[in-house]
């Protein structure tokens, strides 16, 4: 199929969450795509030969934009060792079994999480894959960049690291380490075969090591370093938990943010996981400086690791998106459901009207656009990707929901599962369910490899 004269006409839209500047909502309005754009959004629009898709009864908004998750963790999700384990006692544990991930394994988790997130609405997802285990070769990010793009998910992929083991301080076992020369060659290699800076871009490469307590301060200002140098963006954990406040305290004798400071890690192209524990002086130097957060309540909550001060970051200019995290954490990959979940953590920590529906939907759309540097994705515009997703609102669930499309998605609905999902012009999910993938087969495969991981791991 020549996907430049592919053609698809939304029609009779109940609603269209625009997310534009002003983020307007339109009501029964049509959206033509020709190709891998948007051409035309408005009523009674018209297009001989194009797919046309009824959307009576429907919401269509902007497809959503996951900037933090780690797709491998599919495979160990809600092992009764760790239920209720905090976070450096839950890395522990997992270590242990992730020591043992492989080829197929970083295959069938990034097949399974993309697809998780296409269901929910999402379009585009980064990952963070720092985990390179010894006599592993450094594939395992070149397997996920093929099943992503397999799965038709437009993709973030970064090359994660880690290089500070137990034995020289650190948190990670040493069997899960790399040593510098080989982080950064294959930083670079993956640079030059996979990223991509063209508009409608599906795959742009990251580098991002994996966290404080995980990497070397030389490794940091190094992969900084070449980053800025091929034009790349950064990403990284940061503040999650007291413990990593006192990690850095204690190992480097600043907080982590003044850690990143000094190693190079502060600008336009960074952003970082987390920043729960931020106090305001920090949230001011993250606007200044223009750094993103990816926020991520579900995981922060589970975890007990507290709930992030996203009202003040918002109010002091920081760019804030949303994200699931890590399946093993979450424990789940479900972007709707993220958005309810940090509507409601933000009113519980900063008041009711903190946080609104319109908010979140924002964090989860532009606010996650921006945090990627991107200006084609995030809302719907002529001349935007062709990123939508679908969500039949003409279900019990939301009666009585009307007079407010944008909140009856985020305040209701027992499912968070998609009618109809396009990314690039391609429909990826349709009747709920996603194309050209056997959702069973998948499941059962998913779930072979996972058990094999707890039999190796001699936890099953």
């Amino acid at each position: 199929m020549n996907l430049e004269k592919n053609k698809i006409l939304i029609k009779n839209a109940s609603a269209v969450l625009t997310q534009d500047d002003t983020r307007r909502v339109l009501r029964d309005a049509d959206i033509l795509i020709e190709g891998r754009r948007i051409s035309g959004v408005g009523a009674g629009l018209e297009a001989p030969a194009a797919e046309v898709i009824d959307a009576k009864g429907k919401t269509v908004l902007p497809g959503l934009i996951n900037t933090h998750h780690h797709l491998y963790q599919t495979l160990t999700r809600n092992l009764k060792q760790v239920q209720d384990a905090s976070l450096f006692d839950w890395l522990r544990f997992l270590y242990g079994i992730w020591r043992y991930i492989d080829g197929p394994a970083v295959d069938i988790s990034t097949r399974v999480g993309a697809g998780e997130l296409l269901l929910t609405g999402c379009t585009t997802t980064s990952d963070h894959l720092y985990l390179y285990p010894s006599g592993e070769n450094n594939s395992f990010i070149d397997t996920e960049i093929k099943a992503a793009a397999d799965m038709g998910i437009r993709f973030h992929p970064t090359r994660g690291s880690m290089s500070l083991g137990e034995s020289s301080g650190g948190l990670p076992p040493d069997s899960v380490i790399q040593d510098d020369t080989e982080i950064l060659s294959e930083s670079e290699r993956v640079i030059r075969e996979y990223h991509d800076d063209s508009p409608f871009s599906m795959c742009r490469i990251v580098l991002a090591p994996c966290s404080p307590f995980s990497v070397t301060a030389e490794i940091m200002s190094q992969t900084a370093e070449l980053a800025r140098k091929m034009g790349v963006f950064m990403h990284t954990h940061l503040a999650e938990t007291e413990d990593e406040n006192e990690f850095c305290l204690r190992e480097k004798g600043i907080r982590p943010l003044e850690y990143m400071e000094e190693t190079g890690w502060l600008g336009r192209d960074v952003w970082f996981a987390h920043c729960v524990h931020l106090n305001d002086r920090e949230i001011e130097k993250l606007a200044a400086s223009g750094s993103g957060v990816s926020h991520c309540p579900v995981s922060n909550l589970r975890l007990g690791s507290g709930i992030a001060p996203v009202r003040k970051m918002l109010d002091a200019g920081v760019n804030v998106s949303l994200a699931v995290d890590g399946s093993a954490s979450n424990d789940s990959s479900d972007m709707l459901g993220e958005l309810r979940t940090a509507m409601l953590a933000a009113r519980h920590k900063s008041g009711v009207g903190s946080m609104s529906a319109s908010d979140v939907l924002y964090m989860a759309t532009r606010g996650g656009a921006s945090v990627l540097g991107r200006d084609d994705i995030g809302s719907i515009e002529e001349g935007k990707a062709a990123d939508l997703a679908i969500f039949n609102t003409d279900r019990i669930d939301f009666a009585g929901t009307g007079s407010d499309p944008v909140a009856a998605l985020v305040f209701a609905g027992a499912s968070h599962i998609a009618d109809t999902v396009i990314v690039n012009g391609r429909v990826r999910v349709r009747n709920s369910a996603l194309t050209g993938v056997d959702e069973r087969e998948l499941t059962r495969e998913a779930n072979r490899v996972a058990r094999g991981l707890r039999v190796k791991a001699g936890i099953e």
